[in-house]
C-alpha cells in the first residue's frame, strides 16, 4: 500500500526528535495529504513521507521543502538540520548554537553581513557608484568575492533591493522578482550575470532581458537602479550590446584580490565573533599564501571552515589547517573524501550529478549550472549522495534546485576536471537531451517535440554507452522518440510501396487520388478524435456532460481501443468520496454493502444494492491514524481494519447502520493489511514490524494470537487462498512468501518467490486458487501457478503500467484481472489463459494513484479507490455502458464546443436528444 507513515520508535534520539518535529508541523498545517504537499514542495510524496520517518536525516533541500510546504520557519529548520548533520559527521556543532563562523564555498547572503569582513572599502565604493549612476557593473575574476560583495555587502545596506540570478529564462525571472514591486524605485541586483550567456540559449530572451535592465534604469517614472555582477572573462560578451556598453562607460567597479590587512580581518573577526581564536602562525601562513591572488577567496573560506571543524577547543591552529589540506588542497581533499566514502554505485551517481551540474561552452569554458529538482530522479541513493555533498558544503540546495557551491570546485578538483575532459561531445548531447525533454513535457508530450533522424541516432548511440547518466524522464523521452521514429519508418516503407503501386497503376491515378484524399481526411479526423478522447478524461471531474459527449463523439468518429477506453473512463456508475485519500475498499460477500477507508481515519459503509445510487449507511471512527487495509469475513458479519496507529480493529457490521467496534488487536508497529481465511476463523495481519500475525477470531470479540510469521522487512500485504490452506505475504524485502496455514498455530513456510526487483504491494488469488498475481514498485504484475504451492512456476509478466502497482483483483469467474497503479490507471487483463494474458482496457478516470480495487461478488462492478479522495464504481459490461452513455447527459454539446474540438467536421452532437 502507498505512502505508509511509520510510527516513530520510542526514545529521544536526535533523528526521532527531528522527525517528530516535522510531523508536528504537518499536523499544525491540518494534516494535508502527502500528495498535496508534493505539489507544494516539488518533491515526490514518497520522499516527503520518508523525510518524517526518523530512519535517517533527510537532505537539506528535502527538509526545507517539507517545512515550507507546511508553513514552518525555514531558517530555524535549516539551523536544526546543520546541527544534526554536523553531529552525524562526527564534528563538534557550533558552540553557540549558530552556524560556523565561515561560509565555506557558499557565497555570503544578506543575513551573513555580521560575519562579512575585509571588504568595507569596496562596499563603500559600490554604494558611492550607485548613488551617482543608475546602472553599475561589478566585474571580477571567478572566486574574487563578487557575489558576497553584492549580497552581504550591498544588499545588507539597502531596504528596497531585490536579488535575482538570470538562469536559463532570465526574462521570466526578472518579471517574477519584480512582480509585486509596484511603481516605487528598487535596486535590482543581478548576480552571476554571465548566466545570460552560459545558461540562456534563447537569443531573443537574452536580448529582451538586457533591454529590460537598461530600460529600467533609463525610465523617468517607475524606473529602478540596476547592479550586475559579472565574471571578468565575460566583459567581451557584454560589449556586443551597444546599449549595455553605453551604461558601462561610467558605471564600472572592479573587484580585485584582498590586501594583507583585509585578509587578516576576514580571517580573524568571524572567529572572534564566534568565541574562537586564530593562532598567529595560522594567520601569517594564510596571508602569505593568499595575499594578491585572484580567485582565492572560496578556497580560503573552505579551508577555514574545515580548520574550524578540526579546532582544538576554541582555537583554530596551523596544524588543523594543514590537516585539512591547506589553502589549495582542502577543497580537493574534501571532495575526494566524500567520493571515496561512497559505495561504488553511489560514486557513479555522484559523477553523473556533477556532470549535470556543469555547463560547458567553447568560449566560456566550464561553469556551474543550476539544476531544478524536477530534472533529477527521486530515489534513496541520490538523496544520500546529495546529503553527503551538502553536509560538506560542496553543493548548495534550496526549494528550487541544486548547484555546485562555487566554481572553484570545478577548477580545483582534479577528478572532476578529468570527468569533464573525458567526453565533451557526449555531455553536449546530454545537455540538449535534457532541454528537449523539458520542452516535450512542457508541451504535454507533443509528438512534434520528439527527436528524429540523425539527432535521435546520435543521442541513442551515446545513451547506450551511458545508461546510468539518464533520468527516468529522459529515458521516457528517448523511448517516445524511438517509437515515433519506428512508426515513421514503417509509414515511409508503406509510402514507398504505395508509390510503386502508383507507378505500375498510373492509368488509375485519378481514382487513386480520390481515395488518397479520403484517407487523408479519415486520418485527420482520427487524429482529432484521439485528441478529443484525451481531453474528455481530463474534463470529467469538472464537467461530466462535456466529457461524456466528447468521448462518445470521438469513439464514433474513430472507434479505436484508445477512444473506447477514454469513453469508459467517463462513465462510472457512481463516485463516492472521503475528505482525504482513500486507501482501501472491500465488498461484503452479499454484494449489498461496501466499506471504504483512508487517510481521514474513518471507515464508511455504503449500501450499493443499486451501484448507480450508493447510500452512506454509517461512518466508523476509532483509529488514530490512516487506515490502509480492510477485509470482511465470509459470513459478512465482521469487518477488520488495519491502521498505522499500530492496531487492527474488528467491527460487528451485522447491521451496517449500527456497526460497533468489538476488538482491538495491538501491534508493535504500523499495520498495513488484513485478510480473513475462507471459513472466517483466522485473521492475518501484517505490518511494519516485519511480521504477519495470525489471530484466531472464531469469537471476534475475543481474538487470540496464534502465530507470528517473519519477513526481512515491512510486510505490506497478506492474502489467503480461497480454500484457506495457503497464505501469501509480500513486502519491502521484494519477496512473496507462501505459507501452509492448515494449522494456523503451526504455520510452515512453503517457498519464497524472488523475481520482483522492488517492494511488493499487491497480491491476489484466482477464485480456483490455482493462480497467484503479485505486483509492486517494479511496475510489473506477475502470474504464478500455485497449484502446488511448494513448487510454484511463473506463468507470465504483465507490463504496461509506468509506476508502482498497488492493487490487484481477480473477477469472480477468474477470467479477468484488474491492476491499479501510481500511474493513475486501472488496467483490465484477460487471463483466461494465464500463460498468455491480453490487455482488455485501460481506464484513466482517477486524477491520482489507484490504491485499491475490488470486484463485486457478481462481477458486474469493479470499485477503484484512489489518493484523489474518491472511489469510482465502474460497470464491467462495456457494451451496455456505451449504449446508455447519453442517459445522464443534461445539456447537449453546443455548436461552439463542437467546433472547438472537431473543427471542420459537420456538427453532430452525440446526445442531441
Amino acid at each position: 500500500m502507498p505512502r505508509k507513515e511509520r510510527p516513530l520508535d520510542a526514545g529521544d534520539s536526535t533523528l526521532v526528535e527531528f522527525a517528530e518535529g516535522l510531523r508536528e508541523l504537518r499536523a499544525r498545517a491540518g494534516l494535508p495529504p502527502y500528495r498535496t504537499l508534493s505539489a507544494r514542495a516539488h518533491y515526490s510524496a514518497a520522499a516527503l513521507s520518508e523525510a518524517a520517518s526518523g530512519r535517517k536525516l533527510p537532505s537539506l533541500g528535502l527538509t526545507l521543502a517539507y517545512v515550507g510546504a507546511c508553513g514552518g520557519d525555514v531558517e530555524e529548520w535549516e539551523r536544526r538540520w546543520h546541527d544534526i548533520a554536523a553531529e552525524q559527521a562526527g564534528r563538534q556543532p557550533p558552540q553557540d548554537g549558530g552556524d560556523p563562523p565561515y561560509r565555506g564555498l557558499a557565497a555570503f547572503q544578506r543575513e551573513d553581513a555580521h560575519r562579512f569582513y575585509g571588504r568595507d572599502r569596496l562596499v563603500g565604493q559600490l554604494c558611492d557608484r550607485l548613488s551617482r549612476h543608475r546602472f553599475v557593473a561589478v566585474f571580477g575574476a571567478s572566486g574574487s568575492g563578487k557575489s558576497s560583495l553584492l549580497r552581504a555587502g550591498l544588499l545588507a545596506r539597502l531596504d528596497s533591493a531585490v536579488l535575482l540570478t538570470p538562469g536559463p529564462f532570465p526574462v521570466e525571472e526578472y518579471r517574477r522578482v519584480l512582480a509585486d514591486g509596484g511603481d516605487r524605485e528598487r535596486v535590482v541586483v543581478v548576480d552571476q550575470f554571465e548566466e545570460v550567456f552560459t545558461l540562456c540559449r534563447d537569443q531573443a530572451q537574452r536580448d529582451r532581458f538586457i533591454e529590460l535592465l537598461v530600460g529600467a534604469c533609463r525610465a523617468e517614472h517607475g524606473g529602478h537602479r540596476v547592479v550586475i555582477g559579472v565574471r571578468a572573462d565575460f566583459f567581451a560578451h557584454c560589449t556586443a550590446y551597444p546599449e549595455l556598453v553605453e551604461e558601462l562607460r561610467d558605471g564600472q567597479l572592479t573587484v580585485g584580490p584582498m590586501t594583507a590587512v583585509e585578509l587578516q580581518r576576514a580571517i580573524t573577526q568571524p572567529a572572534v565573533n564566534a568565541g574562537c581564536t586564530v593562532e598567529g602562525a595560522l594567520q601569517a601562513a594564510i596571508v602569505a599564501e593568499a595575499a594578491g591572488r585572484p580567485g582565492v577567496l572560496p578556497l580560503l573560506s573552505h579551508a577555514l571552515l574545515e580548520t574550524w571543524h578540526r579546532r582544538r577547543g576554541n582555537a583554530l591552529t596551523l596544524a588543523a589547517f594543514q590537516a585539512a589540506g591547506g589553502l589549495t588542497g582542502a577543497l580537493a581533499q574534501t571532495a575526494e573524501s566524500v567520493h571515496d566514502a561512497l559505495p561504488p554505485h553511489q560514486r557513479d551517481l555522484l559523477k553523473n550529478l556533477f556532470l549535470r551540474l556543469t555547463a560547458s561552452d567553447e568560449e566560456a569554458g566550464d561553469t556551474k549550472r543550476r539544476v531544478a529538482w524536477d530534472e533529477l530522479d527521486d530515489h534513496a541513493d541520490l538523496t544520500a549522495v546529495l546529503r553527503r555533498l551538502t553536509e560538506n558544503r560542496l553543493l548548495t540546495v534550496d526549494r528550487e534546485g541544486v548547484e555546485i557551491a562555487h566554481e572553484a570546485l570545478i577548477q580545483r578538483w582534479p577528478r572532476l576536471r578529468q570527468w569533464l575532459a573525458e567526453d565533451r561531445e557526449g555531455r553536449r548531447l546530454h545537455r540538449h537531451l535534457t532541454e528537449a525533454t523539458d520542452a516535450w513535457e512542457a508541451l504535454g508530450g507533443d509528438a512534434g517535440a520528439l527527436y528524429r533522424g540523425t539527432r535521435l541516432a546520435l543521442t541513442l548511440d551515446w545513451a547506450a554507452g551511458n545508461p546510468a547518466a539518464l533520468t527516468r524522464r529522459e529515458q521516457r523521452f528517448l523511448h517516445a522518440s524511438r517509437s515515433a521514429e519506428l512508426r515513421g519508418h514503417r509509414r515511409l516503407r508503406r509510402l514507398v510501396a504505395l508509390l510503386g503501386v502508383l507507378f505500375l497503376l498510373a492509368v488509375a491515378a485519378t481514382a487513386f487520388a480520390v481515395r488518397t484524399g479520403a484517407t487523408a481526411a479519415a486520418q485527420r479526423n482520427a487524429a482529432l478524435a484521439q485528441i478529443a478522447a484525451g481531453e474528455a478524461v481530463a474534463r470529467y471531474p469538472d464537467d461530466p456532460d462535456l466529457a461524456v459527449q466528447l468521448a462518445l463523439a470521438a469513439h464514433r468518429q474513430a472507434p479505436t481501443d484508445h477512444t473506447r477506453d477514454s469513453l469508459l473512463s467517463t462513465l462510472p456508475l457512481a463516485v463516492v468520496g472521503h475528505s482525504n485519500e482513500v486507501l482501501s475498499t472491500v465488498f461484503a460477500p452479499d454484494g449489498r454493502t461496501m466499506a471504504t477507508a483512508g487517510f481521514d481515519r474513518a471507515v464508511r459503509l455504503w449500501d450499493v444494492t443499486d451501484p448507480r445510487r450508493p447510500t452512506e449507511l454509517a461512518t466508523l471512527t476509532g483509529h488514530d491514524e490512516g487506515i490502509y487495509g480492510t477485509a470482511i469475513s465470509q459470513d459478512g458479519r465482521t469487518l477488520a481494519t488495519a491502521s498505522t496507529d499500530r492496531t487492527a480493529r474488528l467491527w460487528d457490521i451485522t447491521d451496517p447502520r449500527r456497526a460497533v467496534q468489538i476488538a482491538v488487536l495491538q501491534h508493535a508497529e504500523a499495520v498495513y493489511s488484513v485478510s480473513f481465511s475462507a471459513e472466517g476463523g483466522t485473521l492475518a495481519v501484517s505490518g511494519f514490524d516485519h511480521t504477519v500475525r495470525l489471530w484466531g477470531v472464531e469469537d471476534p470479540r475475543s481474538p487470540v494470537e496464534l502465530a507470528v510469521l517473519a519477513h526481512a522487512e515491512a510486510v505490506n500485504v497478506v492474502e489467503f487462498s480461497p480454500d484457506g490452506r495457503t497464505l501469501a505475504s509480500g513486502g519491502m524485502d521484494r519477496a512473496v512468501r507462501l505459507w501452509d496455514v492448515r494449522d494456523p498455530r503451526r504455520p510452515v513456510e512453503l517457498t519464497t518467490l524472488t523475481e520482483h526487483t522492488d517492494g511488493m504491494h499487491a497480491l491476489a488469488f484466482s477464485p480456483d486458487g490455482r493462480t497467484l498475481a503479485s505486483g509492486g514498485d517494479d511496475h510489473t504484475a506477475r502470474l504464478w501457478d500455485v497449484t502446488d504451492p511448494r513448487r510454484p512456476t511463473r506463468l507470465a509478466v504483465l507490463t504496461g503500467h509506468v509506476d508502482g502497482i498497488y492493487a490487484l483483483a481477480f473477477s469472480p469467474d477468474g477470467r479477468t484481472l484488474a491492476s491499479g497503479s501510481d500511474d493513475r490507471a486501472v488496467r483490465l487483463w484477460n487471463v483466461a489463459d494465464p500463460r498468455g494474458p491480453v490487455g482488455v482496457a485501460t481506464l484513466s478516470g482517477h486524477t491520482d494513484a489507484v490504491s485499491e480495487l475490488v470486484f463485486s461478488p457478481d462481477g458486474r462492478v469493479v470499485a477503484t479507490a484512489s489518493w484523489d479522495n474518491t472511489v469510482r464504481l465502474l460497470t464491467t459490461d462495456f457494451s451496455r455502458a456505451i449504449a446508455h452513455a447519453c442517459e445522464r447527459v443534461r445539456e447537449p454539446l453546443t455548436r461552439a464546443e463542437w467546433e472547438r474540438h472537431f473543427p471542420g467536421l459537420d456538427h453532430r452532437p452525440p446526445c442531441a436528444g
